[in-house]
């Protein structure tokens, strides 16, 4: 069968297999060894093992789960709500700083976690009463901590960028610095829509907020800039030669359960073990998915697939950015219903080799990728930020929540648009850090 043909299959049972409800890493495992089998007979079972328990042997592995554990950390504080009010005193009397302060939570938060769900949750619950009580449009309450939640697999560290670092053998280093410019321009472009939106509306007292006095603002500091630190520390120390991901990554972890337990009085072993459990659920399922897609892509490159998509790109003529815009519009569509570590796993293999090809940067790639995911986290049908506003005020409808979301999409469209014309956006910062890549 012609390899392009039994990439078209490959795909479409993928797709089915995954909508019939499966987890993703058993999905990617069934239709990889359906198709091996068909084509490379039983004993292409015998491989699957060594190539799953294979893909796990790397020691870059390790900063995820220890990532994931510094994020659980925060998550299970008051950091959040600490971080918001801090944010809400220094800029209370700023015009529209109700709404800049809940950007900026979210931003900072989802820096420390890591969580796109923990951030809107831990914003959302104190920022969204707040707002309303205010006068801000409930889309605009709603939407901005939606979209600022997303913030997380963008702003270093992010598992998000180690997954892709792993899977197409990318920098871990030079993709947490490239995340940095546009994820403050991403804040910026929520920042300058949310402040519109407000005043449009017109009836909102921009300079609305309580005065808090100099003593009460200092007063909340102690307890939110400690993790700041951490996240500073643990970014100077990768950029710095200090250490590498794996080992940063299990410092800062020490380090934010050591802060959770000494500033949030987190003393009962029932509250870590609460830590300790979920970050190992979410570890072991994300790398299950890594593993998974370890057997994915041998069954696409033994079967010649991922070579003849690459070659048959190669020979068309057509303009490298229309090329850029059809890969966008396919990430746009798989974000709607797959989660960013899956999307990333299952799709690297197949457009690595094509955007080398085509010319692009995979570190610059990465970015527009993962704004891409973001996208994907505030639009239906699987949009979870959505849902957990949802869960955090019911009493606000889930099509506000949707509307209320919509311009920030299109911030991050307009983000997508802009580095496409600046790349220095996304690559100017690794290369003046780390240097020229060769």
């Amino acid at each position: 069968m012609d390899p392009l043909v039994l990439g078209g299959l490959v795909a479409l049972m993928t797709i089915f297999v995954l909508f019939s409800g499966v987890s993703v890493a058993i999905g990617l495992l069934i239709v990889s060894a359906g198709f091996l089998i068909a084509f490379d007979g039983m004993r292409s079972l015998e491989l699957m093992p060594e190539i799953l328990f294979g893909k796990l042997d790397n020691f870059a592995l390790l900063s995820i789960p220890m990532f994931i554990i510094m994020g659980s950390s925060i998550a299970s504080t008051r950091a959040g709500a600490d971080l918001y009010e801090a944010l809400e005193r220094w800029l209370t009397r700023v015009p529209g700083g109700l709404v800049i302060s809940n950007l900026g939570a979210c931003a900072l938060f989802a820096a420390m976690s890591g969580s796109s769900p923990a951030t809107c949750a831990a914003i959302g619950k104190m920022g969204i009463p707040e707002m309303r009580k205010r006068g801000y449009p409930d889309g605009v309450a709603a939407g901005s901590i939606a979209a600022g939640g997303t913030l997380g697999i963008l702003i270093p560290p992010s598992v998000t960028m180690i997954v892709y670092g792993i899977a197409t053998e990318t920098s871990i280093g030079r993709l947490f610095l490239a995340g940095v410019i546009p994820g403050l321009m991403l804040v910026g472009l929520f920042m300058a829509w949310s402040l519109y939106s407000t005043w449009k509306s017109g009836n909102i007292e921009l300079l609305g907020g309580r005065s808090y006095s100099w003593a009460e603002r200092f007063e909340i500091l102690p307890r939110v800039l400690p993790f700041l630190v951490i996240i500073l520390g643990v970014l100077y120390a990768l950029y710095g030669g200090i250490a590498t991901p794996s080992e940063t990554a299990a410092i800062g972890a020490l380090l934010c359960l050591l802060m959770a337990i000494i500033i949030y009085k987190m003393w009962s072993p029932s509250a870590i073990w609460v830590v300790l459990r979920d970050s190992t659920r979410e570890s072991v399922m994300i790398l299950f998915i890594i593993a998974a897609a370890g057997v994915f892509s041998y069954m696409l490159s033994s079967l010649f697939i991922t070579q003849s998509i690459a070659e048959w790109i190669g020979t068309l003529d057509v303009n490298r950015w229309v090329l850029m815009a059809a890969i966008n519009l396919f990430l746009l569509v798989a974000g709607f219903f797959l989660p960013p570590v899956a999307v990333i796993l299952m799709a690297a293999p197949i457009l690595l080799p094509i955007i080398l090809t085509a010319g692009f940067d995979p570190i610059w790639f990465a970015v527009v990728l993962t704004i891409n995911m973001e996208i994907g986290l505030i639009s239906p049908p699987v949009g979870l930020n959505l849902y957990v506003i949802n869960g955090i005020a019911p009493d606000i409808k889930l099509k506000t929540i949707l509307l209320g979301s919509l311009p920030y999409v299109a911030c991050m469209i307009l983000a997508i648009i802009l580095l496409c014309l600046f790349p220095g956006l996304a690559t100017w910062l690794p290369d003046y850090v780390m240097g020229t890549a060769v």
